[in-house]
């Protein structure tokens, strides 16, 4: 993807959709418990019955407010807000600009659409530099075993992931668990070889995917046929390193090497 292309990316692309709406009519109480169930944004856009976007409350909103006071009544009408064909760069400028958080992107009827927040503006960015990891690990199979590589995009099964590294980092999954609980991570890089799916990047995101119990990831599948490559060099590298699923690869915790000091609690 050149830089021009880049700039081209729109907001439509990675805004979160399917967002948690509340009416004008409800009543503030209704609100405030629904708050307290935790949505992502820390408060509620407000649209009709047609979606159309009137207004935004906020727990900000709600200080020192009767519970049996309508939201109509309360929420904020004066909001920032983007289409979604405008790029994911300008969009992330009016974050930043404005302090915002997150802003509701609308079509031409003012119908709300989705939200575009700065964690959807990092995502986007961090997704970028997949590409070029996915041509160079295409190169290298390609020119290691003189086959053609097929590459799709398709989620996974994480617990059946063959790892090709024996060892991930305590402190480094502990920011690949917030980046996967945020919508944060880029996609993982595997090898379909038949039935068997190895781990060639990713091997973070995917171990701190097992202690979320989450079942699938997307990734960027190559494929290989197995009639034009009987055993591929990452296979045999996984088994005789021991490798046969992600619960044989070792957690090195920093904290526990011999040359770092912990104080005393």
């Amino acid at each position: 993807m050149t830089p021009m292309e880049l700039d081209d990316v729109r907001v439509d692309a990675y805004m979160t959709t399917g967002v948690e709406t509340v009416g004008p009519d409800a009543w503030v109480t209704d609100v405030v418990d629904r708050l307290k169930a935790g949505p992502q944004y820390g408060g509620l856009p407000v649209v009709d019955d047609e979606d159309h976007l009137l207004g935004f409350v906020g727990a900000i909103d709600l200080l020192e407010v009767h519970g049996d006071v309508r939201v109509e009544s309360v929420m904020s009408r004066d909001l920032v807000v983007v289409r979604p064909e405008m790029t994911v760069k300008n969009a992330a400028r009016v974050i930043f600009r404005t302090g915002h958080q997150f802003l509701p992107v609308v079509d031409d009827d003012r119908v709300l659409l989705g939200l575009f927040s700065n964690g959807d503006a990092v995502r986007s960015q961090i997704e970028r530099t997949t590409p070029s990891k996915v041509q160079s690990t295409r190169e290298m199979l390609e020119r290691t075993h003189d086959t053609s590589i097929g590459v799709g995009e398709r989620e996974v099964e994480v617990g059946s992931l063959i790892p090709t590294q024996r060892e991930v980092y305590g402190d480094e999954l502990e920011g690949r668990k917030y980046e996967l609980q945020n919508g944060l991570a880029e996609p993982l890089i595997v090898v379909s070889h038949g039935s068997e799916t190895l781990l060639v990047d990713g091997h973070h995101r995917a171990m701190a995917a097992r202690r979320l119990d989450i079942d699938r990831m997307l990734a960027h599948v190559l494929t290989v046929s197995p009639e034009d490559v009987d055993e591929l060099g990452l296979r045999r590298m996984a088994r005789v390193g021991g490798l046969r699923s992600l619960a044989d690869v070792e957690v090195n915790d920093y904290l526990q090497h011999p040359l770092i000091e912990k104080t005393e609690q």
